[in-house]
């Protein structure tokens, strides 16, 4: 497990997965969201966030987190290990709830781009983060299933379904 990929809905916990398997194997950890997001929540343009992630990811020894598309061909296929975490959408929307407020609270700065996330947002816009982690929980775990399923012989695929499971991965890495 060298070079691994953390994919799964918004709020799945695939950033705190990769920081404790980073302390445990000594691996980096890749966020996409801070090579895709410029200031005021604008997207980079594409050639160079696939730039970013083809710098970043061409040594070994990393942990990539998130499920950009645009990008999926560059990661996926360096990739030796997907870790998929697909958890209830009931537990996903309590820790989203729990970290949205924390940072809106706090005025926390993301990934060095002068983002922050506001309470007004989070629960009173079309851009909410709540929202879109509800519109696409179940798509998304559609869709992972089908791309997991088709890695199964190239990669190894870890799918992890509740708290205990991603309990026991973490200590055994």
């Amino acid at each position: 497990m060298r070079r691994v990929v953390v994919i799964g809905t918004t709020g799945a916990g695939k950033s705190r997965l990769a920081e404790r398997l980073a302390e445990q194997t000594g691996l980096r950890v890749i966020e996409l969201d801070a090579l895709y997001w410029g200031r005021g929540w604008q997207p980079v343009p594409l050639d160079l966030f696939r730039y970013r992630v083809e710098c970043e990811t061409r040594d070994e020894g990393w942990i990539v987190v998130g499920n950009y598309g645009q990008v999926r061909d560059l990661v996926w296929s360096n990739a030796d290990t997907l870790i998929w975490l697909d958890l209830p959408l009931s537990l996903v929307m309590w820790r989203l709830m729990r970290r949205t407020m924390r940072r809106a609270a706090t005025g926390e700065e993301l990934w060095g781009t002068g983002n922050r996330e506001s309470f007004r947002t989070a629960f009173m816009s079309r851009q909410s983060i709540l929202l879109w982690a509800l519109k696409t929980h179940r798509r998304n775990r559609e869709r992972y299933a089908v791309e997991c399923r088709s890695l199964a012989g190239q990669k190894r695929v870890v799918r992890l379904q509740n708290k205990r499971q991603v309990e026991r991965f973490v200590t055994m890495h």
